[in-house]
């Protein structure tokens, strides 16, 4: 945990078990870049992140390298939901459903997308839940 500049409450990054085995199957030198990213995140999730809204859900996303980062404020900190290559098939398809949009704003609109968040989710959670 880190503890926030200027505050009496720590700051946790929650990773589901799905960006926990992302996360894991890196080098650790990437491992800690990407952990490193979150720093000043504190107060603001928002800035410099891409943002990607569904109904009341706000994820947030930035790129370290190959890999984006989709994650979302919690009372605590952050939770990362999922961390994908950029090169992959997936983060490929996801992101060039509609060329015409950015990024955000093209996964933002793509149900495959938050299903894929969704899942990722509902398998950090035990079952009856």
């Amino acid at each position: 945990m880190e503890r926030m500049s200027g505050s009496q409450d720590y700051f946790q990054i929650i990773f589901n078990p799905t960006s926990a085995s992302e996360l894991a199957a890196m080098p650790r030198e990437l491992q800690l870049e990407i952990l490193g990213q979150f720093k000043g995140v504190g107060e603001d999730a928002s800035g410099g992140f891409g943002t990607l809204e569904k109904g009341r859900q706000t994820l947030h996303r930035y790129r370290v390298g190959n890999y984006r980062i989709y994650f979302e404020r919690h009372v605590l900190g952050v939770v990362v939901h999922r961390i994908l290559s950029r090169n992959t098939l997936r983060d490929f398809l996801f992101r060039n459903v509609r060329m015409n949009k950015d990024e955000d704003e093209a996964l933002a609109e793509n149900p495959r997308f938050w299903k894929m968040i969704d899942e990722a989710a509902h398998a950090s959670r035990p079952a009856g839940s």
